[in-house]
C-alpha cells in the first residue's frame, strides 16, 4: 500500500509540472477566472479553492508573476490531455530538415566530383539542407580561388533544386556554402 501511495503522488507530480494546481499555489489572494472565462474578482486563496472544490474542478495558477496572481477553476487533467493531443498533432505536422555535409577537396577529380554531386542533389531532393565545405590542407589555401570555382560549379549545376541560403565563404582551413531545397508549394 504504501508504495502504490507513492506511486501516485510521484506521477501527480509529473502531471503538474507545468502550472501550479490546488494546494501548491502560495498566495494570500487570488484573481479567480470561472471555468468559462468569466471573470470572479480577487478572492482569498481559501475561498477561491473551495469554490473550485464545490465544483469538482481544480484551482490552477495560470499568470504566478501577476500581482495578485490569476487563478482558473478548471478540469486539470482534461486541460492537460487536450495540450497533449495539441502538442502531439503539431509535431506530427512538423518537417525535421537535417543539414547533410558533403566534403570536397581542392585537387578533387571528376568522377569524385560527380559521386558528392550525385549525393547532394540525393539530400535536397529528400529536403534536407547541404554544407558542402572544401577543405584545404597545406599550401592549398593560398589559392583559395580553387575552392570558390568549385562551390560555384557545384551551386550553378544545382539551381533548379536549391536556393543558396549562405554563399561560400572561407572558415578557417575550410570553405563552406549551405544550399536549400526550394519549397514545393510555391512553384
Amino acid at each position: 500500500m504504501q508504495g502504490d501511495r507513492h506511486a501516485i503522488i510521484w506521477r501527480w507530480n509529473i502531471i503538474s509540472r507545468d502550472h501550479q494546481i490546488n494546494e501548491e499555489i502560495r498566495a494570500r489572494e487570488v484573481r479567480l477566472v470561472g471555468p468559462d472565462g468569466e471573470q470572479i474578482g480577487i478572492k482569498p486563496f481559501r475561498e477561491a479553492l473551495q469554490m473550485a472544490i464545490d465544483m469538482d474542478m481544480d484551482l490552477v495558477n495560470v499568470a504566478p508573476m501577476a500581482k495578485p496572481p490569476v487563478c482558473r477553476i478548471m478540469d486539470y487533467g482534461k486541460f492537460r490531455y487536450e495540450q497533449q493531443k495539441k502538442e502531439k498533432e503539431a509535431r506530427k505536422n512538423q518537417k525535421i530538415v537535417d543539414v547533410k555535409e558533403v566534403w570536397f577537396r581542392a585537387n578533387i577529380e571528376e568522377h569524385d566530383y560527380q559521386v558528392k554531386y550525385r549525393n547532394v542533389v540525393k539530400f535536397l531532393g529528400e529536403g534536407n539542407k547541404v554544407k558542402a565545405s572544401v577543405r584545404f590542407r597545406g599550401r592549398e589555401i593560398t589559392h583559395a580561388e580553387i575552392g570558390q570555382r568549385i562551390l560555384d560549379r557545384l551551386r550553378s549545376e544545382v539551381a533548379d533544386l536549391c536556393v543558396v541560403e549562405r554563399v561560400p565563404k572561407l572558415e578557417g582551413r575550410s570553405m563552406v556554402m549551405i544550399l536549400a531545397p526550394k519549397n514545393k508549394d510555391k512553384d
